[in-house]
């Protein structure tokens, strides 16, 4: 009995097995399959190290290549470059090298340098301790913000608890409008500083371009200032302000 149970079972795979012989093999067991994605590993430090050496190659850059570019052709140079002429070789340490401005209005947002348009520092010059901050035109202009005014006071700061002289490389259009009285209550800070440093450390401005509107008032404040023949010009309000109230047509050079 058990014999013919299994000669039924044995009759009724064989035409199973045949029907499988005749299936090709790659139906089975694809050769072509391509293996799975490793699993994404995040690491946070790497992320963070990742987005730190961007924003310093941001800051390095100032206002980008064209920029740059264009402070050249004006026979102008750039703010780190200045500082680089200025200090001893290696020398120089920056301050606040990534802050930049708080401004939420006017798609200001979309547009943070790291920097915001200054660079603040001390270093040595022929040896000797100085406190310096180099004004950025190829960022806003060199326009001044919140932000940017902390920067300068700052460094004015330590320069008085050091005892060292602070130099100001001035390159600036004036104040940021799209801040509007956080601009201006910027410069009311600076020239608090410069008159709380009045007596006590050397101040030095030099006017590398453009000193227009509130950024004039600093340098008038200071106990030196340096002109650049041809490219430094110094006034409250422009040509063009000029005109439009009083209807006379003045140069930069005259102002």
């Amino acid at each position: 009995m058990l014999s013919k149970r299994l000669l039924h079972h044995r009759q009724s795979i064989l035409p199973l097995t045949a029907t499988l012989s005749q299936i090709p093999y790659h139906h089975f067991f694809s050769t072509n399959t391509t293996p799975p994605p490793p699993p994404q590993i995040h690491d946070p430090k790497l992320a963070f190290r990742t987005h730190l050496a961007s924003q310093r190659q941001s800051a390095l850059e100032g206002g980008g290549s064209k920029r740059i570019q264009k402070q050249h052709e004006r026979g102008k140079l750039t703010a780190r470059e200045r500082l680089s002429l200025l200090f001893d070789a290696n020398s120089f340490r920056e301050l606040d090298q990534l802050k930049s401005h708080r401004c939420n209005d006017f798609g200001m947002p979309q547009t943070k340098i790291p920097g915001d348009g200054v660079i603040v520092g001390h270093g040595t010059v022929n040896g000797r301790p100085v406190c310096a901050f180099s004004q950025d035109f190829t960022v806003f202009g060199g326009s001044l913000s919140e932000t940017h005014a902390e920067k300068i006071c700052k460094i004015m700061d330590l320069a008085v608890k050091i005892s060292a002289p602070v130099i100001g490389l001035n390159d600036s259009g004036g104040a940021r409008i799209q801040e509007g009285v956080d601009s201006l209550a910027g410069y009311a800070d600076v020239f608090q500083k410069n008159v709380d440093a009045s007596g006590v450390v050397p101040q030095i401005s030099l006017v590398m371009g453009p000193c227009a509107g509130g950024a004039v008032y600093s340098p008038a404040m200071t106990d030196f200032i340096f002109m650049v023949d041809g490219s430094s010009h110094m006034f409250v309000t422009g040509p063009d302000v000029v005109k439009t109230v009083t209807g006379e047509e003045v140069s930069m050079d005259d102002l």
